[in-house]
């Protein structure tokens, strides 16, 4: 079996979110190819304590001070050095004994640590949406011109980076990725006008947070997939294609010149496409459960339904205006969403919140991550101030 022959060392941003503790799992299971080097988190201080001591790292970014004083307390007697505030996520990404570093932080929190980690010639794993949708234009540009490389993490990316591999001389005809439909699939606009919070939580297939949990449900998961194969692969928009697939087997697919089309299939489990990016190009035995056919007598595809789930569309139109569109469509997104599970807004009106965001916005081309940080910023605000009771 081929394998590394030197460790890969990994700082792991977001340790304590959904796809940080299956990242620690993962690597878990490859001491003698993967060394954790950093665990970073915002504020989950227990957590943070329990995977200091287990996984052994020898960097832990705490961006709260008040939890990091707790950390630090706690971490005492470990052989590891305990670090504060947003500039260390960025400070450990320069360091030399790190190679990759593997962003599964969520929100636009994830943007300046990954940026400069482009900026020092690391590689990325890269699990946080936002990076790629809201300044994909600027982060790809920058991983050019340092001549490293982002490896995809979402499971839909990942299928395509798959059926791309030894296809780099051939020419791509379009992308198609891949939904589940969510749990709401197949209702009519009268059932969703009654969707509750415990509904929309359900998601039929994955286990994941609950603002990817609601975003999924909405299609907007979908939307921002798009704008990540867009800035991923280099393919237009308009050659970029979703498709329904309920049993979530299928995990997206590219289709060639020729008209032939090349998928990625496996049990819905972020474990694998997380151990691709992290190993790639290895592929490495694992444990992991096995896709039985015979427990899948049908694999089917539909379309989606844009009328009734917009957002999908609003990704769409918000990618083809550029500059900063995809950035106020984000930070609307997020706040519409945090509404959402405060139950202060219907799930129906998630998308006229970010519908008249970005109608209001006033375009622009940001240059810089400080930037579309602060477009990011004044979008929260302007909605804040209207916040619904």
């Amino acid at each position: 079996m081929n394998e590394p022959a030197h460790k890969r060392r990994i700082a792991l941003l977001g340790s304590t979110g959904s796809m940080g503790v299956q990242s620690l799992e993962v690597i878990e299971q490859y001491p003698d190819l993967l060394q954790l080097e950093v665990i970073a988190a915002n504020s989950s201080a227990d957590l943070l304590i329990e995977q200091a001591r287990r996984y052994k790292p020898n960097i832990v970014v705490v961006v709260q001070e008040a939890a990091y004083k707790v950390v630090k307390e706690a971490l005492a007697d470990e052989d590891v050095k305990v670090f504060c505030g947003e500039q260390s996520l960025c400070d450990v990404c320069e360091m030399e004994c790190v190679d990759m570093v593997l962003s599964c932080i969520v929100g636009v929190a994830g943007l300046r640590p990954v940026y400069h980690a482009i900026e020092c010639g690391k590689l990325i794993a890269l699990a946080n949406k936002e990076t790629l949708v809201v300044a994909g234009e600027l982060m790809t540009r920058k991983a050019r011109e340092m001549q490293t490389f982002i490896y995809p993490v979402d499971s839909e990316h990942s299928a395509i980076f798959q059926a791309l591999a030894g296809e780099h001389h051939n020419a791509i005809e379009k992308l198609i990725i891949t939904a589940s439909g969510g749990p709401f699939r197949g209702y009519t606009r009268e059932q969703l006008e009654q969707v509750t919070l415990a509904k929309a939580l359900r998601h039929p297939n994955w286990q994941m947070g609950p603002k990817v949990t609601i975003d999924s449900s909405t299609l907007m998961n979908k939307g921002l997939e798009v704008i990540e194969a867009k800035w991923l692969f280099d393919i237009p928009l308009e050659r970029i294609e979703t498709v329904v697939h309920p049993q979530s087997i299928v995990h997206s697919l590219v289709q060639f010149h020729d008209g032939s089309i090349k998928a990625q299939l496996g049990l819905p489990d972020m474990k694998l496409p997380i151990q691709y990016a992290i190993t790639y190009p290895f592929r490495l035995e694992n444990k992991f459960p096995r896709f039985d056919f015979s427990k899948y007598p049908q694999l089917t595809f539909e379309q989606p339904d844009r009328a009734l789930f917009p957002c999908l569309d609003i990704a769409y139109r918000a990618s083809a205006q550029g500059g900063n569109m995809p950035c106020v469509m984000n930070a609307a997104n997020e706040v519409a969403v945090q509404w959402f599970l405060q139950e202060k807004i219907r799930y129906v009106e998630i998308p006229r919140v970010i519908e008249e965001a970005l109608a209001k916005a006033d375009f622009c081309k940001p240059a810089s991550v400080d930037e579309y940080l602060e477009v990011d910023r004044e979008t929260k605000a302007r909605l804040m101030a209207t916040k619904p009771l």
